[in-house]
Formats: structure tokens, C-alpha cells, sequence
């Protein structure tokens, strides 16, 4: 089972290797910085478009994220 801790984990990984900020996120995406860092603590989980625009801004697989290798090994 897929957790939010798993997809937490990969969406601040996702961030570090993009050498992006938070602040930086958020204006690509046109949310506010809280919002952004309320997705990292896992505290919410982005809406689905925002999901996808944040995927695209980061250039990562939504599959990576969403810890889909993981749970088709198991």
C-alpha cells in the first residue's frame, strides 16, 4: 500500500533535485508558498491539475511521485 509519507517523501526529493524553492514552486504554479510547503509536510495533497503542473514544473514522472513502481514490485 502506497502511503502519503511515501508520496511526501518523494515530493521533497523531487524539490531538492530541482534546486528549486518553495517560493519559487508556488509562483510557477500560482499557489502560495504555505500551500506548497503544506503539500512537502504532507499536511494536504495538491488537487489534481495542480498535481500534474507540479510534476511538469519539477520534469518528473507522476508514476515517480506517486510511488507506482513500488507498489506493482509488491
Amino acid at each position: 500500500m502506497i502511503t502519503l509519507k511515501q508520496i511526501q517523501a518523494k515530493l521533497i526529493e523531487a524539490l531538492k533535485q530541482s534546486g528549486m524553492s518553495q517560493t519559487a514552486l508556488a509562483k510557477e504554479l500560482n499557489i502560495r508558498q504555505q500551500t506548497v510547503s503544506h503539500y512537502l509536510n504532507g499536511d494536504i495533497m495538491p488537487a489534481l491539475d495542480t498535481f500534474a503542473n507540479l510534476c511538469a514544473v519539477l520534469d518528473i514522472d507522476p508514476a515517480d511521485i506517486l510511488c507506482i513502481d513500488e507498489y506493482a514490485k509488491n
